[in-house]
């Protein structure tokens, strides 16, 4: 096996790309990667792993982060006070990771692979006085990489991901527990009543609209430095980079939005990105609707199995159908 390393992700074919990305999601697709190659705070590189024919086998970013704005992908923030890595391994974004390997690879091989990356990514860091961190990996990731690392796994949260069976959202809540079918049933009917305009948009046609409401919502959970135009200029980015896949479902008062959620549909999965309701406008279950109901029916109309509905309120999205499962960061020494 041959171990390499890009500056850019345009330097793998996309189609090459996909065939290891498309399995894992959204956030390590090809032009999610392309799009977060425009973020200033940080600079990218991609390990790549291929065989004496060229095939790629195995592949992940990295990350040498200057400035996290984020402060759950900070390492002072989420590890023990004795770890500070600089260099994310894998997805940066959007609170779930795995690094990539070929579908079909023996374990053996796989493993192989992942010692290769893992000295890939420790080479990097090398080079930069520094250490190298994987956040947010899926428990299966972790079960896999764990072995590799002397640090044990450190639990970060939990993750839900909500199976939609059948064709349509009436199979989705009649697969429920009775009292959920009957609250659902409610939420949605009360919703419609308030009779706002339900408005499905790329991310493009409202990134200035969404901005401020994101912004607002994130500025009510402590994080001060995403205001108003930090939050419009990394949706802009967004919204050139995902174009038509960057997907917005919002509620408008006339033409005041007043709820809205961003989310696309990538493999089986539709992977919601972002919620965030006008508090000084409320409708009745605004919030569920946008976050799930909504959602769900989109994502059936574009053949998905599955909406990703991600960290937090997690007790909520086990009662609309959530699996759940735990998330973890391994840190090289």
């Amino acid at each position: 096996m041959i171990t390499s390393i890009v500056e850019s992700i345009h330097a793998v074919p996309a189609a090459e790309w996909e065939h290891l990305a498309r399995p894992a999601g959204l956030y390590l697709s090809h032009q999610w990667l392309a799009g977060e190659e425009e973020d200033p705070t940080a600079t990218c590189a991609y390990a790549l792993v291929r065989d004496r024919k060229g095939n790629l086998l195995a592949a992940a970013p990295l990350y040498l982060v200057r400035d996290e704005p984020n402060d759950y992908y900070q390492p002072g923030t989420v590890l023990p006070s004795h770890l500070r890595p600089r260099v994310i391994a894998g997805a940066r974004r959007g609170y779930h990771n795995t690094p990539l390997t070929a579908p079909g690879l023996a374990t053996g091989q796989r493993d192989a692979c992942l010692i290769l990356l893992r000295d890939a990514a420790r080479h990097f860091a090398k080079g930069h006085h520094t250490t190298h961190w994987w956040p947010y990996l899926t428990t299966r990731a972790t079960t896999q990489l764990a072995h590799f690392y002397t640090e044990r796994p450190v639990y970060l949260e939990d993750d839900a991901l909500i199976p939609l069976p059948g064709a349509g959202i009436d199979d989705y809540i009649a697969s429920l527990p009775s009292q959920r079918r009957v609250g659902i049933r409610r939420e949605r009917r009360n919703f419609a009543a308030a009779g706002l305009d339900v408005r499905h948009q790329t991310l493009a046609d409202c990134f200035q609209d969404a901005g401020v409401l994101l912004a607002g919502h994130q500025q009510d959970h402590g994080h001060d430095r995403d205001g108003i135009d930090a939050m419009t200029g990394l949706l802009k980015r967004q919204a050139a980079a995902m174009g038509s896949e960057a997907r917005v479902v919002a509620a408008y008062d006339r033409q005041r939005m007043i709820g809205v959620c961003l989310y696309y549909h990538y493999g089986t999965t539709t992977w919601i990105r972002a919620v965030a309701i006008d508090r000084q406008h409320p409708a009745p279950h605004l919030y569920f609707n946008l976050m799930y109901y909504l959602p769900v029916e989109d994502a059936y109309a574009h053949g998905a199995t599955s909406l990703h509905a991600g960290m937090t309120t997690i007790e909520a999205k086990r009662r609309r159908g959530a699996a759940v499962s735990s998330l973890y960061a391994l840190v090289d020494q």
